[in-house]
């Protein structure tokens, strides 16, 4: 008995080994809880054409956005733990969300997934229409303060960037504000350039058709420094808000929880490779973006750390689920 078990477990590692050696023998699909308009989404279809290259298969980006990413996240859970179907998802997914959601959340980030590869870093900035009353963030403070409730900022979900930014602006400027979660978030933009969304915590990328058409203004980064993609847009705190506010974001990619560490491994590798590559660093600059490498190890230590950072956030500024 024992020597049989002993046998099935070598050609059960043997398989897996074999199977890693030849992957991927199949396109491959990047689900992203993004509109396809979404920077995310837009820049992971750049990394999904590299690694078609590298692979000579084809790998491609589904964007499913809605629920607080719960779509996409919950179909790359339930998928074969065969490298066929990977996860895109933000700090915000893994991260924040088990600090709002607590028992109601539908997925366990450490238990359900393998970290394979983070990807890029972004901060975020605030946004308002180019023409509108909001012209400085001191304005926008004051307006919020001179209506409570009355002013409206925006998101793509409940506990992304965009929401835990504006929640954090509204506790350290001791206002009050209305926060409406958007389903696409190109919508958002186009909502802020029409005057029916006063503001919101936005990258470049995401908001970079409005800002290029001169819809939409950038008044302050939200973080310690300014950005080499936006060198003339002060910090928050240079531009008159509340000092040290940050509000950034990371993109990495998952795997379901019982994929190998062969495949993992070979995934993390073509993603490093890619982020080296110029045109790639060109393009992610573009959208505000700066690259970020690691091993799926640092991946799963920074999801600890961050996942203890963000839950304090939210309980000092009272986010709840909508």
């Amino acid at each position: 008995m024992k020597t049989r078990l002993l046998l099935a477990g070598f050609f059960a590692i043997s398989a897996a080994h074999a199977t890693a050696q030849t992957y991927p023998a199949k396109p491959v699909k990047l689900t992203a809880p993004y509109s396809a308009g979404a920077g995310p989404a837009v820049f992971m279809r750049v990394l999904a054409e590299k690694l078609t290259k590298y692979w000579e298969q084809q790998v491609i980006v589904d964007s499913r956005p809605g629920a607080s990413g719960f779509i996409a996240i919950d179909a790359v859970k339930n998928a074969a733990p065969d490298g066929y179907e990977l996860l895109v998802a933000a700090n915000s997914h893994m991260t924040v969300n088990p600090a709002i959601f607590r028992d109601r959340l539908p997925y366990d980030p450490q238990k359900d997934f393998a970290p394979v590869a983070t990807v890029f870093l972004t901060p975020f900035f605030i946004t308002v229409k180019s023409d509108g009353p909001l012209a400085t963030v001191p304005a926008l403070i004051a307006a919020a303060k001179a209506s409570p409730g009355g002013l409206t900022y925006g998101g793509p979900y409940v506990g992304s960037p965009s929401h835990l930014g504006g929640a954090d602006f509204e506790f350290r400027t001791g206002t009050k504000m209305t926060f409406v979660p958007y389903k696409d978030q190109s919508q958002m933009y186009v909502s802020i350039a029409n005057g029916e969304l006063s503001w919101a915590f936005s990258t470049i990328g995401s908001a970079l058709p409005l800002l290029k058409a001169g819809r939409l203004k950038l008044l302050a980064i939200g973080a310690r420094q300014r950005s080499a993609a936006a060198p003339d847009v002060p910090t928050v705190g240079e531009a008159g808000g509340p000092q040290g506010l940050e509000v950034l974001s990371w993109m990495a990619l998952f795997a379901p929880r019982a994929t190998s560490p062969e495949i993992v491994g070979k995934v993390n590798a073509a993603v490093a490779r890619a982020l080296g590559e110029p045109d790639v660093l060109e393009r992610m600059r573009s959208f505000g973006f700066e690259p970020f490498i690691s091993t799926p190890a640092q991946l799963a230590d920074l999801i600890r750390a961050d996942t203890k950072t963000n839950t304090a956030l939210v309980e000092r500024i009272g986010v709840k689920p909508q």
